[in-house]
């Protein structure tokens, strides 16, 4: 167990504990999560150890078995007419539907993973220099995941690594001036960043389908 005794910065912390381990791979995991799958971690393992892959990660859902993150797609943005940086797939949807071509359920390569359970080689952590502190709460593990396929790796997604995910239960939600206006400045650090990319549309994504909504509806 590693003391940070700053203030809260989930990159500089997952760098600070990256320094701190010899090991051959790394498992990223918010204190938010419970696992639900026996197979969670050779789930992971069997991707992350694939020397073309970058980044591996997991099938997240809400208390209530809907889903909270099944893969990452670029350019979804819950403000219609605005550009956006990223969105889960398959948002609020019951684990138990099919989803978009059962895309849900199946093992695929995506734009990038949420670090909230995300397994990579530290060789490749450390070859993309970690987590840019620059985003000390948002978006960091989709700048991680894009730096990490702009290497020419994958990003792998595996339904078969299977927690709960009580979203946001230490920190809290965006619900006061303070972090709104720091969340805003991340969205813009990171269009600046990235916008070219993610204008460009996900190459993991149909362009018929909306960029409004994370429910894979047709663009209307």
């Amino acid at each position: 167990i590693l003391k940070y005794n700053k203030p809260f910065n989930f990159s500089a912390i997952n760098n600070y504990a990256v320094s701190q381990v010899d090991t051959e791979y790394i498992l990223f995991l918010n204190n938010d999560t419970e696992v639900i799958s026996g197979e969670w971690l050779k789930a992971m393992l069997e991707h992350a150890q694939r020397k073309e892959v970058g980044a591996v990660g997991a099938k997240l859902l809400y208390p209530d078995n809907t889903i909270q993150h099944a893969g990452v797609i670029l350019g979804i943005t819950g403000t219609p007419g605005q550009k956006g940086v990223a969105g889960h797939s398959h948002k609020y949807l019951s684990d138990r539907e099919y989803g978009f071509f059962l895309r849900p359920h199946l093992i695929q390569n995506l734009s990038a993973v949420t670090a909230a359970c995300m397994m990579m080689r530290k060789e490749v952590f450390l070859e993309v220099n970690g987590f840019d502190e620059n985003l000390k709460v948002a978006f960091n593990d989709v700048d991680l995941c894009l730096r990490i396929r702009e290497k020419g790796y994958l990003v792998v997604y595996t339904p078969y690594a299977n927690l709960y995910h009580y979203e946001s239960l230490t920190r809290g939600y965006e619900d006061n001036p303070e972090k709104q206006a720091r969340f805003l400045k991340e969205v813009q650090y990171i269009r600046q960043k990235w916008g070219y990319v993610i204008d460009k549309g996900d190459p993991y994504y149909n362009p018929n389908l909306t960029l409004e909504k994370e429910d894979f509806s047709i663009k209307i």
